[in-house]
């Protein structure tokens, strides 16, 4: 069995990482943290390079690659700290309407996520608690939703939602225009403000219900493609911190020595690049799966969010205690990982809820409760 990516797949892969480098993206994500809009001009770039359809068939615009190339592509976007709406418009709407979505909601809405000339997110959770069918009290009847939707990463600026919420027919997936009637949106504070929060809140907006009939189940299994991909954005973050906190140690000196020659540093970042390694090969085996869409899949999907999130965290954690002092401040890069790595850990719902789900995998059987709080996309 080959886990590995093609030859093609590694060359979009080294291409996405020279234009990441060349455009500065650490840089821009930073402009946005200090309060400078996103350049527009790199979100219409990417879009000309495929990015943006990447697993959009060719029919609708799209490279047609499928899903393993966002996996590649999402590794460089977490590596470089991008600042873009990526996860909410690709791993999430765009998925959603290529699985679920009728074909007259294809054809509008793909070929224009494809030439980004149009932006989606996901609208599933309504504030603290876990994600469940009985969480969900907005319902959308005769073709009008209502409820409020919080947080939703980029909801203020994409253009349509796909909201979850309790249909008549069974349906829990519905396509929302937000710049229609009865829709209302509320900028909602976050960590990382790279990555925007809104409050949606609804009131008789129009909604297009998708072609998905499985309820719940399709829920569900719109989040574990999700995780897949963004295990790759975790790792890619990961990573980045590791090589971050390599680099600064081989050249501050103490005591006359590099810090890195020092047992404790090298114990740290022996402990993140173990981490990091788990991490990618849970990643790997979720690609696979979800390029096959195999029945394992919601096991690895559980399997890489749990190991890239507990990556991510102890590798930007690792990497700011290395820096010492200068570390905290704002002048470095530190934080710009430390956030998206918190902002990672919870936008598809806490580690918490996918260790219930893995273990939900691994014993059916096994009735399991949480009364852990846990953040929703």
């Amino acid at each position: 069995m080959n886990f590995d990516f093609s030859d093609e797949l590694k060359q979009l892969r080294d291409e996405a990482r020279k234009f990441l480098g060349r455009s500065d993206s650490r840089g821009l994500t930073r402009a946005v943290l200090e309060g400078r809009p996103a350049d527009p001009a790199l979100w219409t770039s990417i879009a000309d390079m495929g990015w943006l359809g990447a697993s959009i068939p060719e029919e609708y615009g799209g490279l047609g690659l499928g899903p393993l190339a966002v996996c590649v592509l999402a590794e460089e976007l977490g590596y470089a700290v991008a600042a873009w709406p990526f996860v909410s418009s690709v791993y999430l709407a765009t998925e959603a309407l290529v699985c679920f979505g009728t074909p007259a909601q294809k054809t509008r809405w793909l070929p224009l996520l494809a030439s980004g000339r149009a932006t989606g997110t996901f609208a599933l959770a309504e504030g603290t608690g876990p994600l469940a069918p009985a969480a969900v009290k907005a319902r959308a009847d005769a073709g009008l939703l209502s409820g409020c939707k919080l947080p939703v990463s980029d909801g203020l600026s994409a253009d349509f939602a796909i909201v979850v919420a309790q249909g008549s027919a069974g349906q829990m997936l519905h396509l929302v225009e937000l710049a229609g009637p009865g829709v209302a949106r509320v900028a909602a504070s976050s960590l990382d403000l790279s990555r925007p929060q809104a409050r949606l809140d609804f009131d008789g907006a129009p909604a297009e219900a998708l072609a998905s009939t499985g309820g719940w189940d399709d829920v569900r299994h719109l989040l574990d493609r999700a995780a897949v991909l963004m295990s790759f954005e975790q790792v890619g973050g990961a990573q980045a911190a590791l090589e971050m906190a390599r680099d600064y140690a081989i050249q501050r000196y103490a005591f006359g020595k590099p810090i890195a020659s020092f047992q404790a540093i090298k114990h740290k970042l022996a402990d993140v690049y173990v981490a990091i390694e788990l991490s990618r090969s849970n990643a790997y085996y979720g690609a696979w799966a979800l390029g096959k869409n195999a029945p394992e899949l919601a096991t690895a999907a559980a399997s890489a969010r749990i190991s890239a999130t507990d990556a991510a965290w102890i590798a930007t954690r690792e990497n700011v205690q290395t820096h010492g002092g200068m570390g905290y401040t704002w002048e470095l890069d530190c934080h710009l990982y430390y956030r998206r790595a918190k902002y990672q850990a919870l936008v598809l719902g806490s580690a918490r809820e996918w260790k219930r789900r893995l273990l939900d995998q691994i014993c059916p059987r096994t009735n399991l409760t949480t009364t852990a709080p846990a953040q929703g996309v």
